[in-house]
């Protein structure tokens, strides 16, 4: 049977280590001994599936917001150079306060 990620994260341990008795892949030896962070891992690794959650961005234009993010960095980078401490901490404080508002739009995919 196929797995998900979610699916083998939401099932209790005894149901992980019953997976993981029908499983003869080497990752999951020593299964009865693993706890179910490590067990996930390794039935994760036995089954291919990716234990990286995906996020999508909701209600924003991300390309939009990383340009102008790539932008100010450039504008940074020049500020460095000059020695110009208030520019350099206003460019900043503006990455950092885009960089906020994309990370508060994602949310993970399902």
């Amino acid at each position: 049977m196929a797995y998900t990620y979610e699916e083998l994260k939401s099932k209790t341990v005894a149901d992980l280590r019953k997976i993981a008795a029908e499983t003869t892949h080497e990752a999951v030896k020593g299964y009865t001994q693993l706890n179910k962070e490590h067990l996930l891992a390794a039935l994760c690794e036995a089954f291919g599936i990716t234990t990286h959650e995906h996020r999508k961005v909701v209600g924003i234009d991300k390309s939009a917001i990383k340009a102008e993010i790539r932008e100010l960095k450039k504008k940074r980078d020049s500020a460095l150079e000059a020695h110009d401490h208030a520019q350099l901490k206003a460019v900043r404080r503006n990455i950092h306060e885009l960089k906020r508002k994309l990370h508060r739009a994602s949310v993970i995919a399902s």
